[in-house]
């Protein structure tokens, strides 16, 4: 067995595709980070590892959320909704984080307007009996 890391080749994002997100524990992060209050005052090294652990997850719904509405109609609504989450969330991503309550809020409303999007996109399990 050797030591080496086997670096995987998938630019198509296929791997990434089977593998389903962790939902409930960021949302229960979300959820805890939007009901602080407006003056809610954490260390800064807090804050940033909170907005890591958000930022990285949003980028991974946000995966999910083109990757579904790709699929669609380009004059579709619901994927015109979805594509101006998009677009915003890549705007909010990319800022550098910032040690404060503020930008921890920021991350977190995105990955919740994120899986809103995502939940609209995502096709239901067939239902229909056997």
């Amino acid at each position: 067995m050797s030591n080496k890391p086997t670096v995987l080749y998938d630019p198509e994002g296929l791997i990434e595709a089977e593998l389903p997100l962790d939902r409930e524990p960021y949302m229960c992060l979300v959820a805890a980070v939007l009901a602080w209050d407006d003056d809610a005052v954490l260390p800064p090294s807090d804050c940033e590892q909170i907005a890591l652990q958000l930022t990285g997850h949003a980028r991974a719904v946000a995966s999910d959320v083109r990757r579904y509405s790709d699929t669609m109609p380009i004059f579709n609504w619901t994927r015109i909704r979805a594509e101006v989450v998009l677009a915003k969330a890549d705007l909010q991503l990319a800022e550098p984080y910032v040690g404060t309550a503020r930008c921890v809020r920021q991350r977190a409303q995105t990955v919740k307007s994120l899986y809103e999007r995502l939940d609209e996109l995502d096709p239901p399990e067939d239902t229909s009996p056997t």
